[in-house]
């Protein structure tokens, strides 16, 4: 899996060098500015781009703007954001770009590699993985209406689906059957007015898609 990395830190970028080197990635390119990114995305193609939001010179958005511009010149680039903070403005711009292969994980919770790594494979797969702090802030930003429709349970299930969980992870994180998840996941998407769907990728990037609205 070919992946392009963008981060000013260089011990940081040298580490998921090594890192993803170490498990069968072919890391393309290792960058430390947007400009460097959006060039090595149109020269490799990665599968993925690992991209820290806030880069030289203003240290804001020059990551997030990266982006959106290497996925303008080479659609449907997957990009897994990696940033010290929760950036919900930039985190719902992304979103709004349409399309799977979204992934925003803050560096500090990245506590476990296999769980990074089989992030990585899963946003590059046309996936989403999201931060659970992300979700929530998301979440609270979102319409007042119907959202406040939602019962406490119903709220708790939406939000893991917009982390990326299966009915399965849903149901060992809350002690519920599966039945029980898929029931309250029928509630919830006729309260939202949201398509129902069996496709873990399609229902995630429906419920963002709502949250961003």
């Amino acid at each position: 899996m070919r992946v392009v990395i963008a981060e000013d830190n260089a011990l940081l970028r040298e580490g998921l060098t090594q890192l993803l080197d170490g498990r069968g990635f072919d890391v393309a390119a290792a960058v430390a500015d947007g400009p460097s990114l959006v060039a090595a995305v149109v020269k490799h193609h990665p599968d993925i781009a690992v991209v820290d939001v806030r880069m030289p010179p203003t240290f804001r958005d020059e990551g997030l703007r990266a982006c959106l511009e290497a996925r303008r010149l080479v659609p449907q680039t997957a990009v897994m954001i990696l940033s010290q903070y929760v950036e919900q403005s930039y985190a719902a711009e992304l979103l709004r770009g349409g399309g799977g292969g979204i992934g925003y994980l803050l560096k500090d919770r990245v506590a476990d590699v296999r769980d990074f790594v089989d992030a990585l494979r899963r946003v590059a797969a046309g996936g989403t993985a999201m931060d659970p702090e992300v979700v929530a802030q998301l979440i609270a930003r979102g319409r007042p209406q119907p959202l406040d429709t939602l019962t406490p349970r119903e709220r708790q299930v939406l939000g893991l689906i917009a982390e990326g969980r299966s009915n399965a992870a849903i149901a060992t994180a809350l002690r519920m059957t599966e039945g029980g998840v898929e029931k309250h996941i029928t509630s919830i998407f006729a309260k939202l007015a949201l398509p129902d769907s069996a496709d873990d990728h399609r229902r995630v990037l429906a419920v963002l898609a709502f949250l961003n609205a």
